[in-house]
């Protein structure tokens, strides 16, 4: 049987988990620290020492503070818990923007119950110092000056929205196609954020965001941040995000519809 638990606790265990990643993820940022290619071949899907510091920092606190847990990690894989909780981790989410040191890759940690939803979900830019939560009762945006709730927009038209993809250029051609006519639609489209993107989507800035080829542990952590602060967060075919794969999030229904029409063509 599934322990329950308290929001509260868990809201403060990820800032602990979020602040530990980034102790050990900082010695390698903009340090010209390396990255391997986990890929091989003519294929790059770099890590580097920070994803493996970052990940094993964060692994060390739940298995003191919530040994019951599974845990599943880019790094290090799935570790299966008799709770029936899962924390999915994504240590360093923009591994390229790392390397680039660019401050828009994120650390994302999320708590997934028994059926497989994301209750609690942390995006954490600690060279900016955002932390963006989703948790049931809202979200909040946590920086060096306090604390606040996050709102997403008031954009209701495709016409009038800023929308993001971290890469068009990793989509298949129809993927590609329907973000085409998405960016050819919106008024202003930005793209290598990554995570960031529905933190920003979260607080305000930005107005749709769609991804592909996404993996659980990209995935977890964004769902509660978004709808949190009001957002909407479904796959290409209109129905709830599922952990991976293609996801669409948006600031309203207007918005989203209008994309679903381009984003449903190339639905997998």
């Amino acid at each position: 049987m599934s322990q329950a638990i308290d929001e509260n606790d868990i809201l403060n265990l990820t800032r602990r988990l979020a602040g530990a990643a980034w102790s050990a993820i900082q010695p390698y940022f903009r340090t010209g620290a390396t990255a391997e290619n986990k890929a091989g071949g003519s294929q790059f899907d770099p890590v580097t020492a920070g994803d493996k510091a970052g990940e094993q920092a964060i692994r060390d606190i739940l298995a003191q503070e919530r040994p019951d847990d599974g845990i599943d990690g880019e790094e290090f894989g799935k570790h299966e818990g008799a709770s029936g909780w899962t924390w999915l981790i994504d240590p360093i989410d923009g591994t390229r923007a790392f390397i680039a040191g660019l401050p828009v890759w994120t650390t994302l940690i999320a708590l997934v119950d028994p059926d497989g939803h994301p209750v609690i979900g942390v995006i954490d830019q600690p060279v900016v110092g955002e932390r963006y939560y989703g948790a049931p009762s809202g979200s909040t945006l946590e920086t060096r000056s306090g604390r606040s709730p996050l709102k997403v927009s008031t954009c209701t038209d495709l016409r009038q929205a800023i929308i993001a993809t971290t890469d068009p250029y990793i989509m298949t051609p129809a993927e590609q196609g329907a973000w085409t006519h998405l960016r050819a639609t919106a008024r202003v489209s930005r793209y290598g954020l990554d995570a960031y993107a529905y933190a920003r989507l979260a607080a305000g800035t930005i107005d749709l965001v769609c991804e592909t080829g996404l993996q659980a542990h990209d995935v977890a952590a964004l769902v509660p941040v978004v709808r949190g602060a009001g957002g909407i967060a479904r796959d290409w075919r209109g129905n709830e995000a599922k952990l991976g794969s293609q996801i669409a999030c948006a600031s309203s229904e207007g918005v989203f519809e209008q994309a679903l029409i381009s984003l449903r063509r190339s639905a997998i």
